[in-house]
């Protein structure tokens, strides 16, 4: 089975969310969160940092990633690792994959003719807005 991850990053404040605009399909033209595929022998969360850092140039020493949730699609032979992270820093991110934009959070993340993952975006932010609070608390 192959796996997949995305992430959703979030600025220093978190009111602001990492979003790329896809240049190729599939959801070409549509706003989706950064990810990748994981490796054959790679863990989810190395290989969501790994991701991470070769689409925005964000690193481990710039956000802490915590698994919030996984999707597995049996029909298509694959999964998807859910993670989120709130930056520590302000940084200016770049990535030549897709063009990277900073999107509010008050969006309506379903709407599927501007965002991809038939509404699966939508879903983890909602997710993400229920356990904010303990994600992103201060220690």
């Amino acid at each position: 089975m192959q796996g997949y991850n995305v992430i959703a990053v979030f600025n220093c404040t978190a009111d602001k969310l990492l979003m790329c605009r896809r240049r190729k399909n599939p959801y070409k033209g549509l706003s989706n969160l950064v990810g990748g595929k994981i490796e054959t022998g790679e863990d989810g969360i190395n290989a969501a940092y790994r991701e991470l850092e070769e689409e925005t140039s964000i690193t481990k020493k710039d956000t802490t990633l915590f698994h919030l949730m996984d999707f597995t699609y049996y029909i298509d032979d694959c999964y998807v690792e859910v993670y989120v992270g709130k930056l520590n820093k302000q940084i200016a991110v770049k990535g030549d994959e897709n063009d990277l934009y900073w999107s509010g959070t008050d969006c309506d993340f379903f709407d599927m003719t501007k965002y991809a993952g038939e509404g699966n975006i939508g879903h983890i932010i909602q997710h993400i807005k229920y356990s904010k609070k303990s994600l992103f608390e201060e220690t």
